[in-house]
């Protein structure tokens, strides 16, 4: 049986699918990696419930003024610390001013998403430049960039951040998710550079080098696609460390300051009114919590995925060959 390609069906770029038409009339489709990757993907049930959620809390965040009953510094003495009631759509309860705590709640989810997706960016945009510059160059400038890199690793986080947070972070989302980027890049740098160190050995490098091709068109368009799944995966796990990270110094008082709700914030108000008032401090933690838990399992979901050959590594240590 031989075999002839569809033209209709060429490959016109990397991760496209190729088709393969026999004279026998079956026609077979050659997937991608990616096209592999997404199936994987889908079919980790852990990383979906994880995608459901986090897109519940995206969803609960980009919609807070429609979702919450009450705009969330609304004082009403008449109603102060009564405990969750549906009466009044107070599911959550009130504060200790009679602020409807659900609605605090929900507006602290959309600050602490905005900064922690902010954090993301950013860190994921200076640790992608810094590793890539450093794995493709490599001598003297992957030696000064490691340095710096190892520099800020050996600092300690909370310490520095508290300082910062003091002197720069003013209690201002923005500000506050600048301080966290500036310290969350280091992961993702040495991530990339690894790869681009193993990459820039490759034969397709060395032929683009050939054609003439510059630098930076090298690492843009032939060692940078290659690393993405790396980068995807480190980039997950940043957000759920930013919303952790930025939940701690709300709580310590040097994060996120009044009138902007945050989720660790409200946590730091409720701790002080004891058990008795355990509603505020229960639900803003079991929402941390809970957005924490989905991303890290859709980042185990994203490394099963992009990463075939830890299943298999999986196989074998379970025993079965």
């Amino acid at each position: 049986m031989t075999e002839t390609r569809d033209p209709s069906l060429d490959v016109h770029g990397p991760g496209e699918n190729m088709a393969l038409v026999y004279e026998s009339g079956v026609e077979l489709e050659a997937r991608s990696q990616w096209s592999y990757a997404a199936r994987r993907f889908l079919r980790h049930r852990l990383a979906m419930g994880g995608l459901v959620g986090i897109l519940f809390i995206f969803f609960v965040a980009i919609f807070a003024d429609w979702i919450a009953p009450y705009p969330f510094d609304e004082q009403n003495f008449d109603v102060l610390r009564i405990p969750p009631t549906t009466e009044g759509q107070h599911y959550f309860g009130t504060d200790l001013l009679g602020r409807d705590f659900f609605s605090r709640v929900v507006y602290g989810l959309r600050t602490s998403v905005w900064v922690a997706l902010f954090v993301t960016a950013l860190a994921t945009l200076i640790g992608t430049t810094v590793g890539a510059v450093a794995g493709y160059f490599g001598g003297w400038v992957d030696n000064v960039l490691m340095r710096l890199t190892d520099l800020v690793l050996t600092l300690p986080l909370l310490a520095v951040l508290l300082v910062a947070s003091i002197y720069l972070g003013q209690g201002k989302p923005f500000r506050v998710a600048l301080i966290l980027a500036a310290l969350f890049w280091t992961s993702i740098a040495r991530i990339v550079r690894g790869t681009f160190l193993s990459l820039r050995e490759k034969e397709f490098v060395e032929a683009a080098k050939a054609s003439g091709a510059g630098d930076a068109r090298i690492i843009i368009r032939h060692m940078l696609p290659n690393a993405v799944g790396p980068i995807i995966v480190a980039a997950t796990l940043i957000v759920a460390g930013a919303i952790l990270i930025e939940a701690a110094l709300s709580f310590l008082g040097f994060g996120i300051q009044p009138p902007n709700p945050a989720l660790g914030q409200l946590i730091n108000d409720g701790q002080s009114e004891g058990l008795k008032f355990w509603w505020m401090v229960t639900f803003p933690g079991i929402v941390i919590v809970f957005i924490a838990l989905c991303i890290n399992f859709i980042g185990d979901g994203l490394r099963d995925a992009l990463d075939p050959t830890l299943e298999r590594r999986r196989f074998l240590i379970g025993g079965v060959r």
